[in-house]
């Protein structure tokens, strides 16, 4: 929100103060694309400088500041940074993974800081005449804090604060003794009770959370060196873009799942055929989406850019592992939940079998909303140079939807064969299985979606609770469905991959995917452990 701002004033002294910024301003970006790459080829040439000086690669901590009069950038520091690399170093790559179960009643929302979670009875403390009242163990929430919190800082299992962002004091120092921190949170000190039990989630992506109660938390540290070679490359599923730089230090394949779906609620919000045609809208929700896309020069522009990034943002994280993504596979009622979405969804019975996936892309209803994420696809793929990114259609009917989906894709600049792009279909519909020869036509391979595969094989509706007992991708029918399409599918030298759920609940699944020649499996972070040790060669 950039609420505030340092400005020179030669009658002060320090000579800067703090002025309120302008609305306007607040709507700016900090920095242009230009002066962003500029500082990002600076940090590159400084650790080239300091690493050549010893021979071997040193991460460096450089700040930066921009001056307020001329508009020139300076780097004003930089150092071999030591806390976080020399861990590293002794212990070799290591990842710890977090499960929060049970019901979650969130109170306060704010920037993640760390990749913990914390629990304990709050403390509020508003000023530093209240610091005595702090007990070891608590969690500190505070509007903001400075060098003389830093004793408390100590012993607190999380910390809270209503401002501030991930350079500010409580940050920092949370950081460097790794405890959990949200900061950010605005209505933290109001909302948050003493002596009121929370866990605090830092390990959700950007966001930080604070939950209602003692959940229950697992914990356990994956280190990259104990995993041993699986048979079969692990791909992972990726949906938040935010997780993925941590993600990519595991020893996976790459990413055989990247959900679009995650991304345009996340970081988007709106109906891309909103953002297309924001005049169909009533006043209040086209106020609404004006005010989500005022810093760019156009809605659809403000959906390109952000799906690109997002997308981006994963794919740079694996580079140069391949990287699936899978065009947009929302429901009708999950689209018609996004910003203006209602205008242009029609209401379905079972939205589940019904207007979602391929059968979207070339129907006058979204194929501009589609033309945007292409945009979007070709922005990463030609301008970012990621290559490794790889598209994926899902629910794909016919052999006739196939081919309209392909053609929609090359009216949009993505031409299967051109600039190494390869070109998946989801394998989740009987069909698929029994014209799996014809479809490998049309694609460069196969990923099984286990969960649709096993609900339309057993005819029952994956959200239906009553029939639950019967839905398990083990059945013997759904696993002679895998074992057809990937004998099939490699009589015509197609890859097969499996991204569905079932190998990440079941790793004796996994076996059986080995057993039937499976190419490739991807699944959840935190089964890559057990699965790496069932698969072991």
């Amino acid at each position: 929100e950039k609420a505030n701002k340092l400005v020179y004033d030669s009658e002060a002294s320090p000579p800067v103060r703090e002025v309120a910024t302008s609305a306007e301003e607040q709507r700016q970006f900090v920095l242009s694309s230009e002066e962003l790459l500029t500082l990002a080829r600076w940090a590159v040439q400084i650790e080239k400088h300091y690493s050549a000086r010893v021979g071997h690669d040193v991460p460096m901590d450089i700040e930066w500041a921009k001056d307020g009069l001329t508009g020139e950038l300076f780097i004003v520091q930089a150092r071999p940074e030591t806390v976080h690399s020399q861990a590293a170093a002794e212990q070799g790559a290591t990842f710890d993974v977090y499960e929060i179960t049970g019901q979650r009643d969130k109170l306060v929302t704010g920037k993640s800081v760390g990749e913990k979670v914390g629990q304990g009875a709050v403390r509020v403390i508003k000023s530093t005449s209240e610091l005595h009242h702090f007990r070891p163990g608590e969690v500190l929430v505070a509007p903001m804090t400075d060098p003389d919190w830093e004793p408390v800082l100590k012993q607190a299992a999380a910390v809270v604060t209503d401002r501030g962002g991930r350079t500010c004091h409580a940050a920092i120092v949370s950081r460097e003794l790794g405890i959990p921190c949200v900061v950010g949170a605005s209505n933290a000190t109001s909302v948050l009770k003493t002596q009121q039990d929370v866990t605090v989630s830092c390990v959700e992506g950007d966001e930080g959370f604070v939950y209602r109660g003692l959940l229950q938390v697992s914990h356990k540290t994956i280190k990259a060196s104990e995993l041993p070679k699986p048979k079969v490359p692990l791909m992972l599923n990726v949906g938040n873009p935010s997780l993925a730089f941590r993600l990519a230090q595991l020893p996976c394949a790459g990413v055989g799942l990247a959900r679009l779906e995650f991304i345009v609620s996340g970081l988007i919000g709106a109906h891309p055929m909103a953002l297309v045609h924001p005049e169909r809208l009533d006043g209040p929700t086209r106020d609404q989406l004006q005010a989500l896309t005022a810093s760019y020069a156009t809605p659809t522009e403000y959906f390109v850019d952000r799906l690109a990034t997002g997308v981006a943002q994963i794919a740079a994280a694996f580079y140069p592992r391949p990287v699936i993504v899978r065009m947009s596979d929302f429901k009708t009622n999950e689209y018609a939940g996004l910003l203006g979405g209602s205008v242009f969804e029609p209401h379905e019975s079972n939205p589940m079998i019904g207007f979602r996936g391929a059968s979207r892309y070339y129907n006058d209803r979204y194929r501009e909303g589609f033309a945007l994420e292409c945009a979007a696809m070709r922005r990463v793929r030609e301008e970012m140079g990621l290559s490794n990114v790889k598209l994926m259609i899902p629910f794909c009917r016919t052999l006739g939807e196939g081919r309209k989906v392909v053609e929609e894709l090359e009216k949009n600049g993505l031409r299967r064969g051109e600039k190494d792009l390869e070109l998946y279909v989801m394998c989740e519909i009987p069909n698929n299985v029994i014209l799996a020869e014809q479809f490998c036509e049309l694609f460069d391979g196969f990923s099984i979606g286990s969960n649709d595969l096993t609900q339309l094989t057993l005819g029952i509706d994956r959200d239906s609770d009553l029939l639950a007992h019967l839905f398990d991708e083990r059945d013997p029918g759904v696993k002679e469905m895998i074992r057809m399409v990937i004998e099939r599918a490699h009589k015509h030298g197609r890859k097969v991959g499996l991204c569905g759920q079932a190998p990440s609940d079941h790793p004796e699944f996994g076996e059986f995917l080995v057993q039937c020649g499976i190419d490739s499996i991807s699944i959840t972070h935190d089964a890559l452990p057990e699965l790496s040790r069932r698969l072991a060669v």
